[in-house]
């Protein structure tokens, strides 16, 4: 496979994503390339990427280099740092076999992935996972006794004007399947007019489907000026020492914004504030709640996450995979048998009271799913 484009270099992913533009040929230098990195490199539409790192080690069956080949975008493995010094920001490159032409000039080789040779890789990965999970684990129980007064007790909230006392939370991070699910839960959102808490990017997602968020809270690295300038509040995620390395941005763009210091992920004190703050339940979508997920976020322990839903309990709802219950798509099944199939289901887990507020959204949704026939 060959392709071409103007070459645009960043060690970064994420922030290389935001200046690429479509054909563009990107130029990464990303270990274990992860999935929402390759995702956005897709939705961009480059012609091609050429990664000076190593895009699948076999420490995990990380899911990056997969769904790039699977949208028919080459991948160039492996290549070595030295191309960030062989090519310009700009340069035409032109990708044959594995073979990088620069101005029509080869200037470096690299390994030409293919779907089979990824796939192969991940299967070969599935064995470290014991491993991984065993560090993982003890990563986790060793923050989770450090750190269980501050998350359990302690953990100083923000004051902020906007009110979720008494009414439904919606967290959006942007994660594995988050655009899938949050769209299956629009006629919730429209119906219950829930608090739209964006973590970072999620807060682009959730304008992307028409929904101004109403607090923004994050790091403030993924996240777009448009977003960050569509009226809500800012909250940015400050260490536990006071460090705040996302302030600078806010000051250089004038936002009013207030500091949250806490250990943890942005998306955990985003729950912890829904739920501090009064929330009657709180829908979770897009979060990382899984070792693949952590692993693929670069994470080595998941202590704030296991705390923060141990503390939250039945008032948390993980909408991740909500999307997937039906497929819209197919009109061959009949539509009674899907209701003779579903109400009983529905009425038994209503009776049970943990599992109200999830049956909410299914007939919530069921309702779209029938409009949209």
């Amino acid at each position: 496979m060959e392709r071409h484009g103007k070459a645009r270099l960043g060690r970064k992913t994420k922030d290389l994503i935001k200046v690429l533009k479509h054909k563009d040929i990107a130029i990464i230098d990303h270990e274990d390339l992860d999935f929402m990195g390759a995702s956005g490199l897709v939705e961009v539409g480059v012609s091609g990427v050429i990664n000076a790192a190593c895009s699948i080690t076999g420490r995990y069956p990380n899911l990056g280099p997969k769904l790039l080949l699977e949208h028919h975008i080459p991948l160039v493995d492996n290549v070595g740092p030295e191309v960030f010094t062989q090519i310009n920001d700009g340069d035409m490159v032109h990708l044959r076999n594995g073979e990088i032409y620069c101005n029509n000039q080869l200037v470096t080789l690299g390994r030409n992935l293919s779907l089979a040779d990824v796939i192969k890789s991940m299967e070969e990965a599935k064995p470290n996972l014991d491993y991984e999970v065993a560090k993982f684990v003890d990563n986790t129980l060793e923050y989770a006794a450090k750190e269980k007064k501050i998350f359990l007790e302690d953990l100083s909230l923000p004051s902020i004007k906007t009110t979720i006392a008494h009414r439904h939370a919606v967290v959006v991070v942007r994660g594995l399947g988050y655009r899938d699910d949050l769209e299956a839960i629009s006629a919730y959102i429209e119906e219950m007019n829930p608090v739209l808490i964006g973590v970072d990017g999620g807060a682009d997602g959730l304008l992307e489907f028409g929904h101004k968020p109403d607090i923004i809270i994050g790091d403030m690295d993924s996240v777009s000026d448009k977003a960050l300038c569509c009226g809500a509040e800012i909250l940015v995620h400050a260490y536990s020492d006071g460090r705040c390395p996302g302030k600078k941005r806010l000051e250089t763009l004038k936002i009013e914004h207030k500091l949250f210091p806490a250990p943890g992920t942005s998306e955990d004190i985003a729950l912890l504030l829904a739920y501090e703050s009064g929330a009657q339940l709180i829908v979770a979508v897009g979060t990382h709640s899984n070792l693949i997920d952590f692993l693929e976020k670069g994470r080595q322990g998941m202590a704030s996450t296991f705390l923060v839903r141990m503390k939250m309990g039945s008032h948390l709802v993980d909408a991740k995979g909500v999307s997937q219950l039906y497929n819209s798509c197919s009109g061959t099944f009949p539509l009674p048998l899907i209701i003779a199939a579903v109400v009983p289901i529905i009425v038994f887990i209503t009776l049970a009271s943990p599992w109200r507020h999830l049956a909410r959204l299914l007939w919530l949704q069921a309702r779209l799913f029938v409009g949209g026939l």
